[in-house]
């Protein structure tokens, strides 16, 4: 009987989209539109991230043009940038806002670095309770004799070089991430 890994690879595909969510606002040296994503901006009466708001652009290595589409909202996004703690410079002037990022210390760095590893692994710790999901569900199927014991344990070694693979995809993630702040 063939074991459906739909949901097991729906959620390694999952984490791994998260992680890749997390490391983008992680901060480095270099400017990147990504790290206003997480910005919300109280505007027109809710609550919408700048790049609903306005185009975002990068200026150079360490700045980001945000020319907003109406120029009312420049105020409102200059305050959410400042209250994100993102520890970003702004600086408006007519053509919309202009984001500096700081160069980074290297405690700074350090203190990055051990982001990064936290986000890491908890991420390797979510696919490990998928795992130990799917070998439950795995042994009670042959609990209930839907599996001979041959097939739980091919099934076990297939899960396992699922998870092996995403694993070793998010090591790779944090590797390149942890390079990226180093530099």
């Amino acid at each position: 009987m063939a074991y459906n890994f739909s949901q097991l690879k729906s959620k390694v595909t999952d984490t791994e989209e998260w992680l890749k969510r997390e490391f983008s606002s992680v901060r480095t040296g270099r400017a990147t539109p990504a790290i206003l994503d997480a910005v919300t901006v109280d505007s027109y009466g809710s609550k919408m991230h700048v790049n609903q708001l306005a185009s975002i652009s990068v200026e150079d290595a360490r700045s980001l043009r945000v020319v907003p589409w109406d120029m009312e909202q420049v105020r409102n996004i200059e305050v959410a940038v400042q209250n994100s703690n993102l520890g970003l410079s702004v600086n408006t002037d007519e053509k919309g806002l202009r984001i500096i990022f700081p160069e980074l210390t290297s405690e700074r760095r350090e203190s990055l670095v051990k982001l990064v590893k936290q986000k890491h692994e908890e991420a390797r710790i979510a696919l490990r309770k998928e795992r130990e999901r799917v070998w439950e569900d795995i042994q009670e199927k042959e609990k209930k004799s839907e599996l001979t014991e041959d097939e739980k344990f091919r099934l076990k070694d297939e899960m396992q070089k699922m998870i092996d693979e995403a694993n070793k995809k998010l090591d790779e993630s944090a590797e390149r991430k942890e390079r990226e702040i180093q530099s």
